[in-house]
């Protein structure tokens, strides 16, 4: 890899400010002093170093955001606030993007990564990856509701969807409860919850497959994910 993508790649700047750097000298590789920012470089041998500071050569990015409501998960908008408008600059660079969404008021767990191959995995239908829910729903939430849940819910465009685990977890004018649904229709949970004649008033994401929202990020925060939650993810076998 040429030494100025490898130096862009790892947030110092675009190429033009790498051969700024150089020019007062300010790169070594292997401990020699770099003059030439196009010489080539193996990112996983090599020691590249700026100003004395090694630097860590990482191809992809995983961070668990938690959403805060407002915000739309996409890469881009014309007119509102992205999930990557929350991210710094010292990741922005890997140009990592949403795997799926979550509604603009919806918040809680949305991973963010630039890794294609884990985000197809974890967004293919036959994978039936889990994501769980919780909801507060106005209208009293029953058993029946449990029943229907678990029998599939045929949405307002005549959809059918797969089965969703309910678990109420207080009944009243409005119901808490939590969802484990293997799916992402549009607005499915909100929809789901319309055909058996109630409506979302809240909606947070828990979970999707083995990844858990950490509850000590406050809404808008994020951060990397561990190495442990990282390699649970990425087993292939082992998503729910």
């Amino acid at each position: 890899m040429r030494l100025d993508k490898f130096l862009a790649h790892t947030g110092f700047g675009t190429r033009r400010e790498v051969k700024m750097l150089i020019k007062s000298k300010a790169i070594q590789v292997n401990g020699v002093t770099v003059k030439d920012s196009s010489m080539h470089v193996n990112e996983h041998d090599d020691r590249v170093s700026v100003y004395g500071e090694v630097v860590e050569y990482k191809q992809f990015v995983y961070l668990m955001l938690n959403k805060p409501a407002g915000v739309v998960s996409a890469t881009e908008d014309t007119r509102d606030k992205t999930v990557i408008d929350l991210l710094d600059d010292d990741v922005r660079h890997f140009e990592p993007y949403p795997v799926g969404r979550l509604d603009k008021d919806t918040v809680g767990l949305l991973l963010l990564t630039n890794d294609g191959a884990l985000t197809h995995r974890l967004l293919s239908p036959n994978k039936d990856v889990p994501k769980v829910y919780f909801a507060k729903v106005q209208g009293i939430v029953n058993e029946s509701d449990v029943e229907a849940f678990k029998n599939g819910i045929t949405l307002d465009d005549g959809y059918h969807t797969k089965p969703g685990i309910l678990h109420i977890l207080t009944s009243g004018p409005i119901s808490e409860i939590e969802l484990t649904i293997t799916e992402g229709k549009f607005h499915q949970v909100k929809r789901m919850f319309e055909g058996v004649g109630k409506k979302v008033v809240y909606l947070k994401r828990l979970s999707m497959g083995t990844l858990k929202l950490d509850h000590s990020l406050a809404e808008g925060a994020y951060r990397e994910l561990t190495g442990e939650e990282l390699e649970q993810l990425q087993q292939k076998n082992d998503l729910a």
